[in-house]
């Protein structure tokens, strides 16, 4: 279970003075007066020892513990030495059976070998898990198309899934079929929703000078210019180093960016001279922006400062750190800059992808008069 913070093997047993006095001396073991009952910190050296202590007095059930523990290996990093507690109680209520268990380690095993970014392999093993927690002791190897595409109808009819979500529960059930269990040929063809195509929402250069004045923090305003100034994502901007920024090519480089690609963008002079009066206030280290405890800082609170920001300067129009990206390109475009150009600073594979702001641009927009001011009134 889960308490105060940190994962705990709780010993749930009938009084018994000879057993007490004996559990009570083991290293960190403590007694909960609100679980009442002695508890351990849930490691193997810890299991170990009190196997050892009772072995001949009591009969240990460790079958639920045996079971969480192996979803949990299968679920978390061998890296990842602790949990939270919604990732505990996730776990502990959703017991799958060892062989989905065994299901969902191999999936995350060959997204990490095949070098899947950790928000694609999160996203993956999320979406299978939740198809997993329905199946109770069926095998997941077991299925045919015919329940996958049940599936599917019961994620949009039952549970309202929009057409973005769907598409990730698609995705990760075909990468486990396809890929991990090499039945391509009967699942590739799965069918998808027809995803809404939807404008983004655009600042104005008015909106976004408002929002970046109403920053008094220094690093806070550095931020938010960084990222308006490259139209950078906010994986980017948290994990810029100092030595991404070149003054002398007046460039940034983008490292391990979506798609696992680095690209240029250009450093802005006025960018430039705040970061310099940035740098000689805050000393970064390594990260240009270095959370509280060193390390980047956190993508939460790039977005926190953003919507202060935007709250502080009157500015009502939905979005996150995504808006100013959106926002860096359609500025660039009505500007007279090249789409190709903004192509290959925003990093995209399709030219497709950069055409949706020539729908937002204002650039010819203006050039169009409205039929209703021509009426002769």
């Amino acid at each position: 279970m889960h308490h105060r913070g940190k994962e705990i093997i709780a010993i749930e047993m009938p009084f018994i003075s000879e057993v007490n006095n004996l559990i009570k001396k083991i290293d960190k073991c403590k007694w909960s007066h609100s679980l009442k009952c002695w508890y351990i910190p849930c490691t193997r050296e810890h299991f170990e020892k009190i196997q050892t202590v009772l072995a001949g007095l009591v009969e240990l059930n460790i079958e639920e513990l045996r079971s969480y523990l192996y979803n949990r290996q299968a679920l978390v990093m061998v890296h990842q030495q602790s949990i939270t507690k919604r990732t505990h109680v996730m776990i502990r209520d959703h017991l799958l059976s060892d062989e989905n268990a065994e299901a969902i380690r191999l999936m995350r095993d060959l997204l990490i070998m095949k070098g899947y970014s950790a928000n694609t392999r999160k996203t993956y093993c999320n979406e299978f898990h939740q198809f997993l927690r329905l199946l109770g002791d069926t095998s997941v190897n077991s299925l045919e198309k015919h329940h996958i595409l049940s599936y599917l109808l019961w994620l949009i009819e039952k549970n309202n899934y929009s057409e973005q979500h769907v598409h990730s529960a698609v995705n990760a059930i075909k990468f486990y079929y396809e890929k991990v269990m090499k039945r391509g040929k009967e699942f590739y063809d799965l069918p998808r929703p027809r995803k809404p195509y939807k404008l983004p929402d655009i600042l104005s250069q008015d909106e976004v000078m408002r929002i970046i004045n109403n920053i008094d923090n220094l690093k806070h305003r550095m931020i938010i210019m960084t990222c308006y100034s490259a139209g950078l994502r906010v994986s980017e901007v948290v994990n810029l180093k100092v030595h991404d920024i070149d003054s002398n090519r007046m460039t940034i480089h983008i490292r391990g960016a979506k798609g696992k690609k680095d690209r240029m963008v250009v450093l802005s002079v006025k960018l430039l001279d705040g970061l310099r009066r940035y740098a000689s206030f805050y000393r970064p280290g390594d990260y240009l922006f270095e959370g509280l405890n060193g390390g980047p800082y956190s993508a939460r609170s790039v977005q926190k400062i953003l919507h202060e920001a935007k709250k502080a300067a009157g500015v009502h129009k939905r979005g996150s750190i995504h808006s100013l990206r959106h926002s860096y390109a359609t500025h660039l475009l009505e500007s007279g800059t090249d789409i190709r150009y903004i192509q290959d600073l925003l990093g995209h594979n399709s030219i497709k992808t950069t055409m949706r702001y020539t729908h937002v641009s204002l650039r010819d927009i203006r050039n169009i008069e409205s039929p209703l001011d021509k009426l002769p009134w």
